[in-house]
């Protein structure tokens, strides 16, 4: 039996179950949407999927609720696939194993998917129930969020009528949602030069042990980024022994801090004991330094039988460490209006390299347009004094708040109707899909919501269940408020 079998609501937990048994990663989204469809087909409901794959949903009013407005729900279909290392997890056929431990859900040593499947459970519950006084229901399960909302950008007009939206993808009961950052991604391309080696040992480095997490939701806290930090010992190193570059690769999803970088260096056997030590003694500096938010950060040192294969020549080299050095990681400005909140970041994510190119990839956020244009240039203007290639693709734009919002003002009093408790709203520094929704759909009135929801894009990602049941609850009494109005 599924540990989530007794927990409530039972049919928001019946689907999430069904959910995490089919792999969904982004980009692969084709059989979950089947799934919905077939569940749309069950309960005898009009639905249909776009080119893109998205799945819309439609459930008539409830009887005596015609005129009501229809409220269009949403969530979406793919999860970030992240592993451990040591995990022999294959996203791309074996179902989430589930583990649950006191109030918390988690996985086994890899990405949980309740980000984003407990609002798809949560949607399809709504769509079962037949007691629910409610108005014309428009359910939108997105495609390809977590690579860049690309689900979103293809909704076409004609889709929805409703105007009012309930965002089912946020992460803190009782925290509401009612703007976002915006984002665009900047992929930078260094060619490199090799020659043969001159040292004669070749040592591989692999930091792992990070938390990595989302770029935007965990990137005020300071955790370590795998790329810089590798890169960052090896610049150092070079500085004090005479080595050499084979390769670097480190990071994936570009919206998740880099937990893992390896590379492979070469240097001169009679160096190596001390090249080990000297490694040794840095990351002893690096503990220190991150101890307060990395408690497992290590950093492995194995050294590699055989020939030295080709190294970077000595100006590639100079150029790839440096470039990764200068650019920027973290939160670059802080939000003037609304404390607490980053305006502006930039995540190094990731960094693939080959014999003759090595690809960087920074995704940045900002609720600020203009910051966020300057922010990418700052990054082409790095990249270029290096010769480095750059590609800046269309971002998405951000959603700003609406305090006057009628919507909003239904969805704090039902929450303290349901919990007793005055709830809270902000913007977050992440991209939510209301931003190009709103977009598309003028004067779409939108509230983003969820439980809570713990280190999305990790393998440490959790979710309470108790929460859950309390954003269950008060989902249903919005929707019968709004029926009502």
């Amino acid at each position: 039996m599924s540990v989530v079998a007794h927990l409530e609501p039972k049919s928001l937990w019946k689907y999430f179950d069904e959910i995490r048994k089919i792999p969904r990663g982004s980009g692969n989204e084709k059989a979950v949407g089947d799934y919905v469809l077939k569940v749309a087909k069950d309960l005898g409901l009009k639905a249909v999927r776009d080119k893109e794959g998205n799945v819309i949903i439609y459930k008539k009013a409830a009887p005596g609720f015609e005129k009501s407005p229809a409220v269009v729900l949403q969530g979406h279909l793919d999860m970030v696939n992240e592993k451990h290392s040591t995990s022999k997890h294959d996203f791309d056929k074996d179902p989430i194993n589930l583990i649950l431990e006191g109030n918390w859900l988690l996985a086994d040593g890899t990405t949980l998917g309740a980000d984003n499947g407990i609002g798809v459970a949560a949607a399809l519950a709504v769509l079962e129930d037949d007691k629910l006084k409610h108005g014309p229901l428009e359910v939108v399960f997105t495609v390809d969020e977590e690579r860049g909302l690309n689900g979103a950008r293809a909704l076409t007009p004609d889709l929805l009528r409703g105007r009012l939206l309930l965002n089912l993808d946020s992460e803190e009961l009782g925290n509401f949602s009612i703007g976002c950052a915006g984002g665009a991604d900047t992929h930078l391309t260094l060619p490199l030069k090799r020659t043969e080696a001159k040292g004669d040992q070749v040592l591989y480095l692999h930091i792992h042990g990070l938390r990595g997490g989302h770029s935007g939701i965990d990137i005020h806290e300071g955790r370590g980024n795998a790329v810089k930090i590798l890169n960052r010992l090896i610049w150092q190193l070079s500085r004090e022994f005479k080595i050499e570059m084979v390769s670097f690769n480190g990071g994936d999803k570009h919206n998740a801090i880099p937990r893992e970088a390896f590379s492979e260096i070469v240097v001169r056997k009679r160096d190596g004991a001390k090249v080990t030590a000297w490694l040794e003694k840095a990351m002893e500096e690096i503990h220190t330094e991150f101890k307060p938010v990395e408690a497992k950060i290590e950093l492995t040192i194995e050294v590699l039988k055989g020939k030295a294969p080709k190294v970077l020549e000595a100006a590639s080299m100079e150029k790839l460490l440096g470039l990764i050095f200068a650019l920027p990681h973290g939160p670059l400005a802080m939000s003037r209006s609304m404390q607490g909140l980053v305006e502006t970041s930039n995540n190094v994510a990731a960094i693939k390299s080959s014999a003759a190119r090595a690809i960087i990839l920074c995704s940045s956020r900002s609720s600020n347009s203009a910051a966020l244009r300057a922010t990418r240039d700052k990054l082409a203007a790095i990249a270029r004094m290096t010769g480095a290639k750059v590609e800046q693709p269309e971002g998405y734009p951000g959603w700003m708040p609406n305090l006057d919002s009628p919507l909003l003002k239904v969805t704090l009093d039902t929450y303290m109707e349901v919990t007793g408790k005055k709830a809270v709203y902000s913007a977050i520094h992440a991209g939510l899909e209301c931003g190009i929704i709103g977009e598309k759909f003028p004067g779409m009135d939108m509230i983003s919501f969820g439980p809570d929801l713990k280190h999305p894009h990790s393998p440490e990602e959790k979710v309470n269940v108790k929460t859950v049941a309390k954003f269950y609850e008060h989902l249903l009494r919005i929707i019968e408020t709004l029926a009502k109005s």
